[in-house]
């Protein structure tokens, strides 16, 4: 069942999101002081590409080092991921099929915002990365 819901959203939004992610990390890597952020970037685009069967979890070791970073993320390329995936949620809330990828997209937002701080993880082992 993720299969086709994976397969689904990557032809309705996911390939165009991952565009996106993918673009503000190679803008990031060009800008040798903010690679962090790049690499956080290509990872979140994987996530957005593949979003079925994986969920994301608070690291504990995370501190302030990764606040600071999220609040430079939400400035240099954040809110306009974020905007992102507000406007394909809503496009995809027109339908009653598009509904659960719509609410996906919704659910993305939290980390499209704050990136730093947070593993992507299998669903079925939310609990590993700690």
């Amino acid at each position: 069942m993720k299969t086709i819901l994976n397969v689904i959203w990557l032809v309705l939004s996911g390939f165009w999101l991952f565009l996106g992610y993918a673009l503000a990390g190679v803008i990031m890597c060009v800008l040798i002081i903010t690679i962090p952020w790049g690499i956080a970037a290509f990872r979140i685009g994987v996530y957005a590409l593949w979003p079925f069967g994986y969920t994301t979890v608070e690291r504990r070791d995370a501190g302030a080092a990764s606040a600071l970073g999220n609040i430079i993320w939400v400035v240099l390329a954040g809110i306009w991921l974020a905007l992102g995936h507000i406007v394909t949620g809503i496009a995809l809330c027109v339908t009653i099929i598009g509904i659960p990828f719509g609410i996906a997209n919704f659910k993305l937002i939290p980390v499209s915002l704050f990136p730093l701080g947070r593993d992507i993880v299998r669903t079925d082992q939310p609990f590993a990365a700690r």
